[in-house]
């Protein structure tokens, strides 16, 4: 994790971590690297989510860009992937998204993306983060006569909406629940759907700049599978902050995760020869009953550390054709660059009706393990501390004890001052009691 950035973008507390400044100073070092890669005046697209924030931070980041002689265009309240999409439909030289994704409206983010639709490279945010803290490279002005142009084109998320919905055919006769999160989606997602003929019912749909993610979306998927059960819906949706990442729950109100979206989705592209050398990409959070899945099926699979970054880099150097995280991120490299949540729920419901299965049977495709998780409160030192050989020598005895049925993952998060502690194993009661006993521990070898 840099020094600015974390594992997807920059992230904090609006007006605390994440101010006007370093929106502005960030920007201005972006604007920089995109206009030495660029043969004529640059432009980028800017897109937020709801947060109350997110106007002030668009300002800011507008404001940068077009201080070193950017053109800057603003699309308003997109979802993340619409950004990436539209970079490349547009021919623009980058894209900006003001998000702080799942967290709540509190903090705010922003994330870069080149003229690829991908997101920055690890270099290319050491570049940034050596022109704002170091000085490393001059900040060249514009002249007056070349400072870069603020547009408005909130009609370029059309592009978008005709994209995904084509990706998917006719979904009518599935009754689906579709949760919002009072967040980016609540502007496309109806489009979305009536588009691909889908009868659906949207949900927290009214954003006030302070709702977003407020137990709503796909960290409080309980609400939504109450709804769905209690109304004889097929199947409920729930998108995040941005909608780059989705997480379902069934007929019965249970949880479908990004991991059961990856098993459905695998079997399928593997029955219709578009599961790319058989391989498919997870995270090392996955569960080991996705593992599991793949060897059944003889599929391949090659997990990489968390974000949805380096699922897409490792998709693109393999070769294969999906990914993603059991937090709901699921990146299908045929149409899109990034995690996109309301492609990848179009394409579980397409699943449903392909195959003629209820989606609590699509889900037995993967049989889930027990798995538990807690969260350490950290200061960067205490992150750092995870290297120490006493740490390490401490979690191989506990891996030990779960004799070969399980596994320990300690992580520090890329987004928050936590270390993150999972275990995962056959005998739940057995797992629960060692989560805690490890997340107590390693309290005091950190510290």
């Amino acid at each position: 994790m840099g020094r600015i950035f974390g594992t997807d973008g920059v992230r904090g507390i609006a007006n605390e971590k994440l101010d006007v400044e370093l929106a502005l100073a960030i920007s201005r070092a972006a604007g920089i690297i995109i206009k030495s890669q660029s043969t004529e005046k640059p432009k980028v697209i800017v897109g937020r989510d709801t947060r109350l924030s997110g106007t002030m931070l668009e300002a800011a980041v507008a404001a940068g860009l077009s201080s070193v002689g950017c053109d800057v265009e603003l699309l308003g309240i997109v979802p993340t992937p619409a950004v990436a999409y539209l970079v490349k439909k547009l021919g623009v030289s980058g894209g900006v998204m003001i998000t702080a994704s799942h967290n709540p409206y509190q903090y705010n983010g922003i994330k870069y993306f080149g003229s690829t639709g991908f997101k920055l490279t690890d270099e290319q945010e050491e570049r940034i983060e050596g022109i704002v803290l170091d000085g490393s490279e001059p900040i060249e002005f514009a002249p007056t006569e070349e400072i870069g142009r603020i547009t408005r084109n909130e009609k370029a998320v059309d592009f978008y909406i005709e994209h995904i919905a084509g990706a998917v055919g006719d979904l009518s006769g599935i009754k689906i629940a579709v949760d919002c999160a009072n967040g980016a989606s609540y502007y496309t997602a109806k489009r979305v759907f009536e588009k691909a003929n889908a009868e659906a019912t949207f949900l927290n749909c009214e954003p006030d700049g302070t709702n977003v993610n407020r137990e709503c979306g796909s960290l409080y998927t309980a609400g939504l599978g109450k709804y769905v059960k209690e109304n004889g819906f097929d199947i409920g949706v729930a998108f995040d902050g941005d909608a780059d990442r989705c997480l379902a729950v069934d007929e019965n109100g249970e949880l479908i995760d990004g991991d059961m979206f990856m098993a459905i989705l695998a079997e399928r592209f593997a029955k219709e020869g578009r599961l790319e050398k058989n391989i498919f990409i997870p995270t090392i959070m996955s569960n080991m009953g996705l593992f599991k899945f793949a060897e059944e099926h003889g599929m391949s699979c090659y997990p990489t550390k968390v974000g949805d970054r380096y699922v897409l880099e490792s998709l693109l150097k393999l070769g294969a054709s999906l990914g993603g995280e059991q937090s709901g991120h699921i990146i299908i490299p045929e149409y899109m660059t990034t995690g996109d949540g309301e492609l990848s729920a179009l394409m579980l419901i397409e699943s449903m009706k392909l195959s003629g299965k209820k989606a609590s049977e699509l889900k037995k495709i993967m049989t889930v393990y027990p798995q538990v998780m807690v969260n350490i409160e950290a200061t960067p030192e205490m992150k750092e501390r995870l290297n120490d050989a006493e740490v390490k020598s401490y979690l191989d005895i506990e891996t030990g004890r779960l004799e070969g049925d399980g596994r320990i993952l300690v992580r520090p998060s890329g987004t928050e001052p936590l270390i993150r502690i999972m275990i995962e194993g056959k005998d739940k009661e057995k797992i629960n009691a060692l989560v805690l006993e490890c997340a107590e521990t390693l309290k005091n070898l950190i510290s």
